[in-house]
């Protein structure tokens, strides 16, 4: 029997069904044994799909949705919910379930694209999937989880049109001198110390500080893990993007707590 032709998300031959890539993003519990699964996928974006007794032991879905499990998915569509009715793994990424600095890593990926992406946005899928793939595999691979999550944070910042101004103060407009400047998450990016004067602003920005966001908002994954931080640089940068991020969200990201607590 000849396969329905795969295009752009469908499955061609079938318009009731259709058949995406995608990692899981989020689990959600629906009564006894079912789940709302989060798939964020290269062509559609995120999406949501039903399955049904994929809590049961005997489900043959559920070891092809385990969270950040990248696969291939098929569902059905539905009225207000397409259902998943079939799966198969492309990539467990089985290193990270097997590291729990590693696994909080991909979690805090995980939620924060969720918080971040809305179903059905026009924003550019593809380099979103890619960069949470690439991202995922350094991981697996053993790499800094601390520089994969600042990679990841000022490249998905970028990809949703959220991306700091660092190069000219947003007060004034002015280039930057090599100095210590201010971070304003309201102002979306810096101020020199004139413009950022009796504003109480908390956020100062060393020079080597402001040399590595730059750095990492335009450079691939591969260079960015060439970097070297000392341990008081990687926390004023971290500081930095998390208020940000708080600020873009109006909220917190639940799994930064759990980062926090395994340091």
């Amino acid at each position: 029997m000849q396969r329905p032709r795969v295009e752009g998300g469908e499955v061609m031959g079938n318009p009731r069904e259709f058949q995406v890539e995608g990692v899981v993003i989020r689990k959600t519990r629906l009564g006894e044994a079912d789940r709302i699964i989060t798939l964020y996928t290269p062509t559609l974006g995120k999406i949501q799909g039903f399955a049904k007794s994929v809590r049961k032991p005997k489900s043959k879905l559920s070891g092809h949705l385990e969270m950040l499990a990248y696969s291939q998915v098929t569902l059905a569509r539905g009225k207000n919910l397409d259902t998943i009715i079939g799966s198969q793994t492309i990539n467990s990424f089985l290193p990270l379930r097997n590291d729990l600095d590693t696994a909080s890593c991909g979690i805090y990926l995980a939620e924060l694209l969720n918080l971040f992406t809305v179903e059905a946005d026009r924003i550019d899928n593809q380099r979103l999937f890619q960069l949470l793939l690439s991202t995922l595999e350094s991981l697996s691979r053993g790499s800094s989880g601390e520089l994969c999550l600042r990679y990841f944070e000022v490249q998905l910042l970028g990809l949703t049109g959220y991306r700091p101004q660092l190069q000219v103060c947003t007060g004034c407009g002015k280039a930057l001198k090599p100095t210590v400047n201010i971070f304003s998450p309201g102002a979306g990016g810096i101020l020199c110390a004139g413009c950022a004067a009796n504003k109480g602003l908390p956020y100062s920005v060393s020079v080597n500080c402001l040399k590595v966001f730059r750095f990492l908002q335009d450079c691939n994954i591969q260079t960015a893990l060439r970097l070297k931080l000392s341990r008081g640089l990687g926390l004023e940068l971290e500081k930095l993007i998390r208020s940000y991020c708080h600020f873009i969200l109006e909220r917190e990201v639940k799994s930064a707590a759990w980062l926090d607590s395994l340091k």
